[in-house]
């Protein structure tokens, strides 16, 4: 059949099976949006700020797996979308963002809202593209979503002129992908394999170093396998958490700037590091010259970029993690159960020598107790989003985690405002349990628009404001290395974050003991609308422990009682 360019756009996405897109209209995307109103098969939500659509996007993408869509107008609808781009770009997260653009004739003639989408986006998305004929547009949807979700998932980007969605052209939507310069290699070389078995079988002090690939590949249940057959203790990265459940034996915490001190001595005391769809960043090497030295390390990723990027790797394994995993799996059965027994009881009691830890104060909310209540009460019935700063490594320390895509936050980028509109997405993507948003009273404002999204659709997403009055994690290194120069951290003139639910319609509660979080909580819960839960914290409190900037792993900085 003959349709117009914006017509095949949504009978592309009805056929690729996209049931849910979120994004903001505007005049260059103005036929898609008339194409959407005209059909009942595709449910769009409405966000109120086109980084919003991105992240709810990104949320609906983590918990789903699928791949997340978006769709915005030229111009400054476009650049708006840039920094979830890029968080979803470093997060690994794959979406899909088409954006109106100005008619093919007005290109590079400074009309009104154009941009140089697909140069602005090219840094930060896995590929793009400038669509110039409506004939185009089920080949480049189809290679769109296969690019995204396959190899390392990541964001796709189609930039869509006005004049194109009207064209008429002949729709078919291809069944197959055909990119010759694009193959991802998904089995690994079974040499490979077989050298970082026997790596295994000689070590002595091996640790599963577990990143968000085993997320993305949906490879937990294959690593949880892995641990127990092997007996090898295992540390999650802040992507990581939930592949483990938390309480797993094999399971040391997380590892990092602001991991366990258990976990971090071991990754510093092992003699095999094996890394699983893990990159080796600043915030877990700590000082890079000294990350590792007594290790040698299997790396297992199927991102070729990122073996070798920053430590020389001796067993290097380039594929997807299933086919990975379940090539070793049969070569370790005959692991003495007792072989990593010396191992696993030295990490023990370094566990015990320095646990994570906090000391409760008399009449003053600990952010972290508040987060221990939430799991307590809700556990594997919850989602957990949160924001970015001191509230996200607490909540990465402290919840309960039992599955992998349980925890949702922004890694790499660290994208304060990602929480809400996020949690929003999750909540979409799985609507049988409870959506939590974990944020801090400066992240929270800078979304807080998507009230309105969340209100208008009945997404019934929980706030959880950790209230210090502060840009907390800012303050904590004005405290620890600026003298405590407090400069622009006091966050002491904020609005009534009550009063600002309700005139959204929503719902706030205030509260400073624990039990009237409790009560609050559950009050939500049962009324279950959009909710603010403003929670007066203790205002400086620390993330600990914490390994300073540029210092080793094994120098860490551990919780003192105030």
């Amino acid at each position: 059949m003959e349709i117009s360019g914006a017509r095949i756009v949504v009978e592309s996405l009805i056929d690729e099976g996209v049931e849910t897109v979120f994004g903001y209209p505007g005049g260059a995307i103005m036929n898609v949006y008339d194409e959407l109103y005209k059909q009942n098969r595709i449910k769009h939500i409405l966000s109120r700020h086109e980084q919003g659509a991105i992240h709810a996007a990104e949320g609906f993408a983590r918990i789903t797996g699928k791949v997340g869509v978006a769709i915005v107008t030229s111009g400054p609808g476009f650049t708006n979308t840039i920094t979830g781009l890029a968080n979803a770009y470093t997060d690994s997260i794959p979406l899909v963002v088409i954006s109106g653009q100005v008619s093919m004739s007005l290109i590079g003639t400074d009309a009104f809202q154009e941009i140089d989408a697909v140069g602005i986006s090219r840094a930060c998305t896995k590929h793009n593209y400038l669509v110039t004929k409506a004939s185009d547009l089920p080949r480049i949807i189809k290679e769109a979503f296969h690019i995204a979700r396959t190899g390392r998932p990541g964001p796709v980007h189609i930039d869509i002129p006005k004049d194109v969605t009207a064209e008429i052209a002949k729709y078919y939507y291809p069944e197959t992908v055909d990119i010759p310069t694009y193959r991802p290699v998904s089995k690994p070389d079974e040499v490979q394999i077989e050298k970082a078995v026997e790596a295994i079988k000689n070590s002595k002090k091996p640790l599963l170093y577990l990143g968000g690939g085993i997320v993305s590949s949906n490879s937990s249940g294959l690593v949880r396998e892995l641990a127990k057959i092997t007996g090898i203790p295992a540390v999650e990265t802040l992507m990581a958490r939930g592949v483990m459940e938390a309480d797993n034996p094999l399971l040391i915490s997380m590892v990092g700037m602001h991991g366990s001190y258990a976990a971090n001595i071991a990754m510093s005391e092992a003699d095999l590091i094996i890394s699983l769809g893990a990159r080796f960043d600043d915030r877990v090497t700590g000082k890079l010259s000294e990350f590792g030295k007594n290790a040698k390390i299997i790396h297992v990723d199927i991102d070729p970029s990122s073996i070798d990027k920053l430590v020389n790797v001796d067993y290097p394994v380039l594929g997807d993690l299933n086919f990975a995993l379940s090539e070793m799996l049969p070569k370790l059965l005959d692991i003495p159960a007792e072989q990593f027994a010396n191992w696993r009881e030295t990490i023990q009691n370094n566990n015990k020598l320095h646990p994570l830890k906090y000391f409760k104060k008399e009449g003053i909310l600990k952010p972290q107790e508040v987060i221990e209540k939430i799991g307590e009460m809700l556990g594997d019935q919850a989602n957990i989003t949160t924001d970015v700063g001191q509230h996200q490594m607490w909540a990465a320390q402290f919840y309960p985690f039992t599955r992998a895509r349980q925890f949702n936050t922004s890694g790499s980028l660290g994208t304060m405002g990602y929480g809400f509109p996020s949690a929003i997405g999750v909540k979409v993507g799985d609507p049988e349990r409870i959506s939590i948003n974990i944020s801090g009273d400066g992240s929270i404002l800078m979304n807080i628009q998507e009230l309105m999204s969340a209100v208008e659709h009945q997404i019934p997403v929980i706030n959880v404001i950790l209230n210090n009055n502060y840009l907390g994690m800012v303050r904590q290194w004005q405290t620890l290395f600026y003298d405590n120069r407090i400069s622009e951290t006091d966050l002491s003139a904020q609005p009534d974050f009550i009063k600002l639910a309700e005139s959204f319609g929503g719902i706030g509660y205030r509260v400073e003991t624990m039990e009237e979080f409790e009560n609050a909580l559950k009050d939500a819960i049962e009324k279950n609308i959009v909710a603010m839960i403003d929670v007066k914290v203790c205002r400086d409190e620390n993330v600990m422990p914490m390994v300073p900037a540029g210092a080793s792993l094994y120098n860490m900085m551990l919780v003192e009682e105030k």
